[in-house]
């Protein structure tokens, strides 16, 4: 039989030592890093870089090493280091790769038990004299209902700042129908309430090959809502959680230690304590708020209960937290200000009708605090961002859009559609409820119930433009994808401005290569990657 050109490599360079670099097909038994890797939380200095290494015996711990570089050829290194995993974290590995320039983009890459992962592409957030940004945000993404395409277009896009996930990453239920209606049979075939369920469907959902490459080539920011826990989920308990099916503290504290462990995300100096804010320079401040288990009392049964002015959405300590960020960015001269969390804010029912108890809707006093908050610090430029409800959305921020008199917008929301998750699955009866609510809610502008995709943030100083990607189809891997609508809002306005066209790509660092099988390509790693007194040299000159 003739040898492949894979086989024929590996014979000319002639080195068992070269040899794992080639092995990474993610279907072989032996491939430590088949749930590939993954960046988030960046800083200006700094970045964490995941990924997990899955052991080919039973042993209890695994040895691991990292590299970060300045190119995707790692000829110029400019930090590195080593660790130990083992069964108590899953073999999951997160490294907090410091010394690094803002503003810039890096690669970096892993090797344990002879072989390495695949390249990753992260970036630093930038410190000064930021004038042009670009985020995409997403949410919802259930492994059984559908393939992740709308993973696949992020991926595609390289000149992403950072992209944010906003909640139900995963999902907790078992899903038989949906498996077999798909064919995406995920692990367990169970609802997930212990802690071995949570790191399976987590490692379930990192096999999928788009949801890879959209980690591998860009670094995230996550906020959990309750699919990663249980749903409607509160502090105290689950809607879809009793007694009988065991203690919720349990389940909870497995969920919550399966995402940190799961994710790239920094662990928070508190347990649970997952809300924090990004700056990008002076253009744009960014709060991730957690709506769901920071503080938020349990949803309300009647209407009389859910009027009570001491409810809380997201815990006093962190109603307090957001006040005092929103006065520091507006002394600090911050210019967009950006809040992402999960349940949409704008009103979609009266206070004697409200909609959905799960939403801001079921805490009117507390939405009303954050309103007073934002009028109190002056704040401008507010956008807040949202996932949650498997459709697109924007609207305005006010106190009360159905009064004969209402004040004026105090910002905008924008709601990004679900990855996989349906909201409206007849396109006829999805355009006659959108046309429905655009009569009856005086803050929509736009709103679209079929389409799964996500929204892209186009950001400078004078305006922001928002962009809604969509796919057509996520029964398979073959769609398409377009832009369903973009919007612009000016600076200092809450007015929508329909955009004649989507933003052009900007000039952007080069993606994180894939398999490349070409000779140079080993040759030049070959030696540098066997030998760590080179690595540090190759590192020493750099900021200089």
């Amino acid at each position: 039989m003739p040898l492949t050109r894979r086989e024929f490599l590996l014979d000319a360079v002639g080195s068992p030592l070269v040899a794992p670099f080639l092995r990474k097909s993610s279907s072989r038994i032996d491939w430590p890093f088949r749930h590939g890797v993954a960046s988030g939380d960046p800083l200006t200095d700094r970045v964490i870089l995941w990924t997990r290494i899955t052991p080919p015996d039973d042993r209890e711990f695994v040895q691991w090493r990292w590299w970060v570089a300045e190119d995707p050829s790692f000829n110029r290194i400019v930090s590195s280091g080593e660790g130990t995993t083992d069964r108590l974290r899953d073999f999951t590995v997160k490294v907090d790769a410091d010394g690094l320039s803002p503003g810039r983009s890096w690669y970096y890459v892993f090797e344990a038990l002879g072989q390495r992962s695949d390249i990753g592409r992260t970036r630093t957030l930038p410190e000064q004299g930021v004038e042009h940004l670009r985020l995409a945000f997403t949410s919802c993404a259930n492994y059984a209902v559908g393939c992740f395409n709308v993973y696949r277009e992020i991926a595609k896009r390289e000149d992403l700042d950072v992209v944010l996930h906003l909640g139900d990453y995963l999902y907790e239920y078992a899903d038989l129908e949906a498996c077999a209606a798909s064919g995406r049979i995920h692990q367990p075939l169970t609802d997930i309430r212990s802690l071995d369920d949570y790191r399976t469907r987590h490692g379930c959902y990192k096999l999928d090959p788009d949801l890879q490459e959209v980690h591998r080539q860009h670094p995230f920011m996550v906020i959990w809502d309750d699919h990663e826990i249980a749903n409607n989920a509160w502090p105290g308990g689950a809607e879809n959680h009793s007694p009988e099916q065991g203690d919720w503290s349990q389940r909870l504290s497995a969920a919550v230690q399966a995402y940190l462990e799961w994710m790239p995300i920094r662990d928070p100096d508190s347990p649970g304590r997952i809300w924090r804010n990004f700056r990008f320079g002076d253009l744009l401040d960014l709060n991730l708020l957690d709506t769901r288990l920071a503080g938020r009392d349990e949803q309300a049964n009647t209407l009389e209960e859910r009027n009570l002015e001491t409810r809380t959405l997201l815990g006093f300590e962190q109603e307090q937290w957001l006040a005092e960020r929103m006065h520091r960015s507006v002394q600090d001269g911050m210019h967009w200000n950006l809040c992402a969390q999960q349940v949409m804010l704008a009103q979609l029912g009266t206070n004697s009708t409200p909609f959905n108890y799960d939403q801001w809707d079921g805490y009117p006093a507390a939405r009303q605090r954050l309103f007073d908050q934002v009028r109190a610090a002056g704040l401008n430029n507010w956008v807040v961002l949202t996932g949650d409800i498997h459709s697109s959305w924007a609207l305005q921020l006010q106190d009360d859009p159905f009064a004969d008199e209402p004040r004026p917008p105090l910002g905008v929301e924008l709601v990004t559609p679900a990855v996989t998750s349906v909201g409206i699955d007849n396109q006829t009866q999805a355009q006659l409820a959108a046309s429905s609510l655009q009569g009856l809610l005086p803050h929509l502008h736009f709103v679209d119930f079929y389409f799964r995709g996500y929204v892209l943030l186009d950001i400078r100083r004078e305006r922001l433009q928002a962009e809604w990607w969509v796919v057509d189809n996520v029964a398979s891997r073959r769609y398409s994808s377009g832009c369903l609508r973009a919007l612009i809002l000016e600076s200092g306005s809450t007015q929508w401005i329909e955009a004649a066209m989507p933003t052009p790509a900007r000039t952007a660092a080069a993606a994180a290569p894939g398999w490349r099988d070409d000779f140079a390509f080993l040759r030049q790693w070959r030696q540098p990657m066997m030998d760590q007194p080179q690595f540090a040299d190759a590192g020493s000159g750099f900021g200089r």
